[in-house]
């Protein structure tokens, strides 16, 4: 065995594996000033990011969970591996040769790497293999009239790297052997099986698809049964559980995606490999798959910090299921776990039931671009599929298919969503929206969520539901933060505020109460700011008590900064006020945009996407004036 790998090597392994470069094959990334940038942490479930990455000094640190470290220690936790280990993998992959210490004092060469690197260089060395095979191999042409018969080409076959295995049962084995793989190192990654008289081959006579991980390392592979001697029935045989592949943290097609999916904010998820090879081809570049098991949490954690799927910046998941029973079965399953994401979940169904590659063959690229196009809002489609299990011109049927959705709306997790979906269920059954809320509360109830100590449902503020007018919440919560530091800096510092100030609006602030101080502002003009006695003059146009009193708070509350500000500062408070703002705006417009039809509303639909695609521009230059003053 080689020893310790020298000093200087690991400092060149830093120097050349770039701490950015790495993190964002995991994690999208996006500015967070000062050099940094930020995304969800991988190393713990959160709603915002709080994990910050700094290129110049090499470092990573989570605000979160307290994670840091290097690239080397970043690897090692991202893998399950060894220092030795997350070095050796990034001096392969960034061409550093290592050199090791023995024990005399002396070097030598790299003789022995860990086991994971040797199982990543035989799933290297077999996907080259297999893809040889497929234009070379006589028996390969049953697997190049599969992909031809389904649209795709040579060319194809190539960029997605499509092999075949050929019928003997040792053929990769002994291709293996002779580039100086052990048969146990084969087995252990799960390429051969191993029997009675010694190791064979574990794919036979099967198209192969190549699964990479994130950093496009292949880690295992998709096998399609071709020939109808093949004595395994299964029509897809998947790589085996190994230390490299688990099946439930693999998205196929995720090394292809990955940056189309942090740059668009949309996943697509799709049933199959050829599925994902349709999209792709199509233009729908952020399409991956499971591999062989359904979509889980998993597989979630890893989407959302792709998506930066939190509050400010939400995404799409879409997911395509075939029409039949199994596909609305899977529906409701993915609608169970709905609220994994902070980005809306919708769901594309094909209305004759065909899945993306059957689509692209049968009408081309641009029907299954219009397929994505026409998703509709999982939670709508679930509730839509059990509603029409019912004859609703009956009153006993209406009332039947309103427990069953309700089962299913009190198991939504975010209470946020449930009134919404009570509602929509509401309009679907024809039964009062009150009857159907009561019929969710007792579903919940009945699904073992404590109810004691309340007399009635109540809301987050925990005022009851039906209540006329909800309570007023309290201003110091966590969501009005940027509006109250806004409302500081003008109370306190109102000869910095400048031009900045000519753009706030009353409808920038959510609270009632900041909202009339921002009025009471708006009423004094700013020419009277060098006046003395300006704040007292403000807060004698608030007529609200509890306003003024708030007011009076923010007058004297020190800002959450070291020192006095400069106009540069003010700015930025009121740029970041404005910027949450068109956040909201942009929500609003972007559900209006998901609600209209882009086929037989194209005029309506152009108009908002033009609109949107302004307010998200206006959205990114106050986002820099935020952070260019803080």
């Amino acid at each position: 065995m080689a020893g310790r790998i020298r000093d200087e090597d690991v400092a060149l392994v830093k120097e050349k594996a770039r701490l950015d470069e790495v993190v964002s094959q995991y994690v999208t990334l996006r500015p967070a000033g000062g050099g940094s940038e930020k995304g969800l942490c991988p190393f713990h479930d959160e709603k915002s990011p709080s994990f910050n990455v700094t290129q110049s000094r090499g470092f990573y640190y989570c605000f979160g969970c307290q994670a840091s470290g290097d690239v080397i220690t970043f690897v090692q936790a991202m893998e399950g591996l060894g220092f030795g280990e997350a070095v050796e993998r990034l001096a392969d992959k960034y061409g550093v040769r290592l050199r090791y210490e023995e024990s005399t004092g002396g070097t030598a060469p790299r003789r022995d790497p860990h086991q994971r690197m040797r199982l990543i260089e035989a799933n290297r060395a077999a996907a080259a293999f297999y893809v040889e095979q497929l234009s070379s191999s006589t028996d390969a042409v049953a697997g190049r009239r599969f992909l031809a018969e389904r649209g795709f080409g040579r060319e194809v076959a190539d960029r997605f790297t499509i092999g075949f295995a050929p019928r003997s049962g040792e053929a990769l084995l002994s291709h293996l052997t002779a580039k100086g793989f052990r048969s146990d190192e084969i087995v252990a990654a799960g390429l051969a099986g191993q029997g009675d008289h010694g190791a064979y081959d574990r794919f036979r006579g099967r198209l192969l698809w190549p699964i990479r991980d994130l950093s496009g390392e292949v880690v295992g592979f998709g096998a399609r049964r071709l020939f109808d001697d093949d004595r395994i029935e299964a029509k897809y045989l998947n790589t085996p559980e190994t230390s490299l592949y688990k099946k439930s943290t693999v998205l196929y097609g995720l090394d292809r995606a990955r940056r189309a999916i942090g740059h668009g904010m949309q996943a697509v998820i799709v049933e199959g490999y050829t599925d994902v090879m349709a999209c792709h081809e199509s233009g729908v570049e952020t399409a991956v798959a499971t591999c062989g098991t359904a979509f889980g949490d998993e597989h979630a954690r890893i989407l959302r910090r792709l998506l930066a799927d939190h509050d400010e910046f939400r995404g799409e998941v879409i997911f395509t299921f075939d029409g039949d029973a199994a596909g609305q079965r899977a529906a409701i399953k993915a609608f169970e776990g709905d609220q994994q994401f902070v980005a809306q979940t919708y769901v594309a169904v094909e209305p004759e039931g065909r899945d993306p590659a059957e689509l692209r063959l049968a009408e081309g690229d641009a029907a299954v671009r219009e397929l994505i196009a026409r998703r509709v809002p999982l939670y709508r489609f679930v509730l839509r599929n059990v509603v029409d299990r019912y004859d609703l011109d009956r009153a006993d049927h209406r009332v039947n298919a309103m427990r069953e959705a309700a089962r299913l709306v009190s198991s939504v997790r975010d209470r946020s969503k449930v009134d919404a979906f009570a509602r929509e269920l509401s309009g679907m059954v024809g039964l009062d929206v009150d009857e159907v809320s009561r019929e969710v509360r007792k579903a919940a109830s009945f699904g073992g969520r404590s109810q004691r100590g309340r007399t009635r449902p109540t809301d987050p503020n925990g005022a009851p539901r039906d209540q006329a007018a909800a309570p007023v919440p309290d201003v110091r919560e966590p969501r009005f933060f940027d509006e109250r530091e806004a409302l500081k800096a003008v109370l306190q510092f109102p000869h910095l505020v400048g031009e900045a100030g000519a753009d706030v609006d009353v409808h920038d602030f959510t609270h009632p109460w900041l909202a009339a101080v921002w009025a009471a502002v708006e009423a004094e003009t700013w020419q009277s700011v060098g006046v003395p006695g300006w704040t007292s003059r403000v807060l004698a146009h608030v007529d609200e008590p509890a306003a003024r009193a708030a007011a009076t708070s923010l007058a004297v509350q020190p800002l959450h900064l070291q020192g006095d500000p400069g106009p540069s500062v003010v700015g930025a408070l009121l740029a970041r006020l404005q910027e949450v703002s068109t956040v909201r705006r942009v929500e609003t417009l972007r559900s209006r945009l998901q609600r209209t039809n882009p086929i037989e509303q194209v005029s309506e639909y152009n108009r908002l996407f033009g609109e949107l695609l302004a307010l998200e521009a206006h959205r990114r230059a106050l986002r820099d004036r935020a952070l260019g003053g803080t």
